[in-house]
């Protein structure tokens, strides 16, 4: 298994994957279309980042973000980071979360910022690996319609 930079070529090995985790764990309804749409739109920004680990055609993990420019530095938005279920609770989202830090960080990145669910799932994840939860800052939502 390697890490590589993800193209637009690997979309379609990793929409499995995608609407395993999201349409069985936290009861979505992605489709193979919106799900391209979704991956599309980070990797055809400015300054994407995303990355791979697999062999071949097998994806088993893969992370989608990209860079953004603040007054004091650069940062590196984590979108998606998604782990295939046979390989999950084995150290490999750990490991491949570990891999993306390094990486980022010397492209530049002084921070690394997502946005999560809400839960202890969630939360054991990411605080074992250092992430804290921003007092500062708190999302803002208005449903303006039907989607």
């Amino acid at each position: 298994m390697e890490y590589r930079i993800m193209t637009e070529a690997d979309i379609p090995l990793v929409t499995p994957l995608y609407m395993a985790y999201y349409n069985e764990k936290e009861e979505g309804e992605w489709t193979a279309q919106t799900v391209y749409k979704r991956i599309h739109q980070v990797l055809s920004r400015e300054d994407p980042y995303c990355l791979v680990l697999g062999s071949g055609q097998t994806i088993i993990a893969f992370a989608i973000g990209y860079f953004e420019q603040y007054d004091d530095g650069f940062a590196y938005d984590l979108v998606e980071i998604v782990v295939a279920s046979d390989y999950q609770n084995q150290g490999i989202g750990t490991q491949f979360m570990e891999e993306l830090e390094r990486r980022v960080k010397e492209k530049g990145a002084m921070l690394i910022q997502l946005q999560s669910v809400n839960d202890a799932f969630h939360e054991h994840f990411y605080k074992k690996l250092g992430f804290r939860t921003a007092s500062n800052l708190v999302l803002k939502t208005k449903m303006i319609g039907s989607p």
